[in-house]
């Protein structure tokens, strides 16, 4: 790596967190639309990212260091100046970067913002951060320094203070990659590197781009969380069977359904997202089986009833802080409590759409109970035609730990953690009685 190639990287690291943590964009959106994010060689932007998604797990912990490297503890201008000091506490402290290279870079990005006034006081920090961060670091509970009070508050509400905190450490852990294949056959195992987990799903032992790997181009396989993986799995035989995805950008549960034999109704609001879905399906092999709807899933109605419908709805997507660490800065308490009334919404309108016996599979990506139990129990409480099927040991690879005394899936982030964890989600299987 040249000294030009490691500023440049750190320059687009940089860029982002002003989208992210400035504009309050979202990192997945921000990346996918970044222009130099994406001309970056394959291993200076896996670097990028690195470089911000430890900023965006661990800025708690950044903000505690900056304060103590201080000799006057004060705010500091431009507000700018704190995304140059997380990109080198980020290496400093968090990754395997020698500390002159971390700060030596640091102070040329600083340079190349023209911010040349700010050199100095970054040169000091930064040195004194390297100095004396990693033991300051060792003595903070990361938890409670990086994850947002009113969040950790609703966990502990939740789940009791010890699952609170556990949750909490293995959400602020690197998430591995999942696969879900078409063909579950051994030899996969060994052609993308990964091993089987009870559920189906294949985990890579190694990250790193995936387009390259053997069976993408072919449609063989797809990249999705083992949780994310679950809801598609319980709805029982599809062959020849119309079912609706209702939010179903970008296409993961779509993709399981026109596997398993489904015609699938695609419904999403979006259409920048959905253009991605057709992406997917087209390199998948699955655009004769799948019908694409731009439509408000909690306004659009069908003719003629339908046998299933799964339900991914939007949500606060506090399960996914392992991927999306920037969820833990955009999400508030607010955000919430708007969520939870879309989710009802979307739940009455596609409980009209089922025919008698029809399967209504609804999950969230949430860990708060209000958008997954709380969500379900008071909609069987108004629709009495409703009723939970519980989810069985075996539908989930004999993982008892998922599943609730309720019979719905409540997957946190620390289940299955001698493999690496999982994505916080909640899952519920109601049938339609008349």
């Amino acid at each position: 790596m040249s000294e030009d190639n490691g500023l440049h990287t750190r320059q687009v690291a940089f860029q982002i967190l002003v989208e992210v943590l400035g504009k309050k964009n979202p990192l997945d959106q921000t990346l996918a639309r970044h222009k130099e994010f994406n001309i970056l060689e394959g291993r200076e932007r896996n670097l990028c990212r690195m470089i911000v998604a430890t900023v965006l797990r661990r800025k708690g912990q950044m903000d505690r260091l900056i304060t103590a490297a201080q000799d006057k503890p004060q705010e500091l201008r431009p507000s700018s100046i704190y995304y140059l000091l997380y990109i080198g506490i980020a290496q400093l402290i968090f990754m395997d970067v020698p500390d002159h290279a971390a700060v030596d870079v640091t102070v040329r990005l600083t340079e190349a913002q023209n911010m040349e006034r700010q050199k100095g006081l970054i040169n000091a920090l930064l040195r004194r951060i390297g100095r004396e961060g990693k033991e300051k670091v060792e003595k903070l509970d990361s938890v409670q320094t990086n994850v947002p009070a009113w969040l950790l508050e609703v966990w502990v509400k939740d789940y009791g203070l010890t699952e609170a905190a556990l949750i909490g450490e293995y959400s602020l852990l690197e998430a591995p990659t999942d696969i879900t294949l078409k063909n579950t056959a051994p030899e996969w195992t060994e052609k993308l590197d990964g091993d089987f987990l009870p559920t189906g799903s294949l985990r890579r032992k190694v990250g790193g781009s995936v387009i390259d790997l053997p069976g993408f181009n072919e449609g063989e396989w797809w990249v999705q969380d083992a949780s994310a993986a679950l809801p598609g799995k319980l709805m029982g035989n599809l062959n020849g069977k119309l079912v609706i995805d209702m939010c179903a950008a970008p296409g993961g549960k779509t993709s399981q359904l026109a596997a398993q034999g489904a015609n699938v109704i695609a419904l999403d609001r979006s259409a920048k997202r959905m253009e991605r879905l057709a992406e997917n399906m087209g390199r998948l092999g699955f655009e004769d089986s799948v019908e694409i709807v731009i439509g408000d899933g909690a306004l659009w109605e069908i003719a003629e009833p339908v046998d299933a419908i799964l339900l991914d709805a939007p949500c606060s997507a506090t399960g996914t802080i392992r991927r999306h660490p920037d969820v833990m800065h955009l999400k508030s308490i607010k955000d919430i409590e708007r969520l939870g009334q879309l989710q009802a919404r979307l739940l009455e309108n596609a409980a009209k759409m089922l025919t008698e016996n029809g399967v209504l599979i609804y999950c969230t990506c949430s860990l708060q109970k209000s958008e997954g139990e709380e969500q379900i129990a008071q909609f069987l409480n108004d629709n009495s035609n409703f009723e939970r099927q519980p989810i069985t040991v075996d539908e989930v690879g004999g993982l008892s730990d998922l599943i609730s005394k309720e019979g719905d899936l409540r997957i946190l982030p620390h289940h299955l953690k001698d493999k690496g964890g999982m994505d916080g989600f909640f899952v519920s299987r109601l049938i339609k009685k008349n």
